[in-house]
C-alpha cells in the first residue's frame, strides 16, 4: 500500500484552494485533513498534525508568518510557502533553501514541489527543513522584512542560495562550492558529487541531497541523476524518444522523459 502523506491547505481565496484542491486530489499519496483561508489556521495544524503545511502569505485578517509564529516549533509540519510576492521574496525563501509556489503558477510546477515535498518526508529529512524554516522565521523575529536580508541558518542545515553544500556525515560536515559541483549521482544508497574536486561519495541518499539544494541551480533529471544548470552543454535527441544531456565536461547522462518539458523550461528552451 502506497504511503499517504497528510496536508493541510491555507489560503484565503476560494477559487485558489479548490485549485489546489483539485491538484492534491489527483494524487493518491495525498490525504487532504483540514483547510483554512487563514483564521483559525495555527490552531487546525495543532489539531491534524499535517506531514505538509500549503501555506498563502498574503492573507488580511492574518498573514502566513503570523500562522507560523502561532505553530508551536515541536508540532511545526514541512512548510510549501504559495505567495504572489516579489522576486525580494522569492529570492529570500531560495536563500534558505525553503520550497515556495509563485501564483499564478502551472500544473507541473506544483507537482513538481508536492513531488519534492514527498521525497523529503519520505527520506525523513523533515528535521532539516524544519530548522530551516525556524531559522527563517528568527530573522524575520528579529526585525527584517519579507524579501530583506536576515540572517542565514547554520551551513550544516541546508545549501542556501546555492554559495554552498554542506553534509553532515557523523562527526565532520562536508562542504562543496556549488559552483564546483557539476552532477550528483546516486551510489546505492549514497550520493556521489561529481565536480572540479572529483568524484566524492557522501553518506546521505541522493532524495536528502536534492532537498538541500538551491533549485534554481540544479535539476533532477534522472531517478538517479542531478544536475548543475550551468554545466549543462546540450541535450541530444536518441532513438525511440530518449533524451541524454550533456555535460560541459562531456559526461553524458541519460534524461527521463518525465522530466525532459520541465528541464528545457528551467533552460529557457
Amino acid at each position: 500500500m502506497a504511503e499517504t502523506f497528510r496536508v493541510v491547505l491555507v489560503d484565503d481565496e476560494p477559487i485558489a484552494r479548490r485549485t489546489i484542491q483539485h491538484l492534491l486530489a489527483l494524487d493518491d499519496e495525498i490525504t487532504v485533513v483540514g483547510e483554512s483561508a487563514g483564521p483559525g489556521a495555527a490552531e487546525l495544524v495543532v489539531a491534524q498534525r499535517p506531514d505538509l503545511l500549503l501555506l498563502d502569505i498574503q492573507m488580511p485578517e492574518q498573514s502566513g508568518f503570523e500562522v507560523l509564529e502561532a505553530i508551536p516549533p515541536r508540532t511545526m509540519p514541512l512548510v510549501i510557502f504559495i505567495t504572489a510576492h516579489d522576486e525580494f521574496a522569492v529570492r529570500a525563501f531560495e536563500e534558505r533553501a525553503l520550497d515556495y509556489l509563485l501564483k499564478p503558477f502551472s500544473n507541473r510546477r506544483f507537482n513538481e514541489a508536492i513531488r519534492r515535498a514527498k521525497e523529503v518526508l519520505r527520506t525523513r529529512d523533515a528535521e532539516a527543513a524544519q530548522r530551516r524554516l525556524l531559522a527563517f522565521l528568527a530573522g524575520r523575529s528579529g526585525g527584517g522584512a519579507i524579501g530583506e536580508p536576515t540572517a542565514a541558518p547554520p551551513a550544516e542545515t541546508g545549501a542556501g542560495a546555492g554559495a554552498r553544500i554542506a553534509v553532515r556525515e557523523g562527526g565532520r560536515t562536508v562542504v562543496f562550492r556549488a559552483d564546483d559541483v557539476t552532477w550528483i549521482g546516486a551510489a546505492g544508497p549514497y550520493a556521489e558529487v561529481h565536480g572540479r574536486r572529483g568524484t566524492q561519495l557522501v553518506r546521505v541518499s541522493l532524495a536528502a541531497l536534492e532537498a538541500r539544494l538551491d533549485a534554481s541551480r540544479f535539476f533532477r533529471i534522472h531517478r538517479s541523476a542531478i544536475v548543475n544548470l550551468n554545466q549543462v552543454l546540450e541535450l541530444r535527441h536518441l532513438s525511440h524518444g530518449d533524451y541524454a544531456v550533456l555535460l560541459r565536461d562531456n559526461t553524458t547522462l541519460k534524461l527521463s522523459r518525465s522530466r525532459r518539458e520541465e528541464l528545457e523550461l528551467r533552460l529557457g528552451l
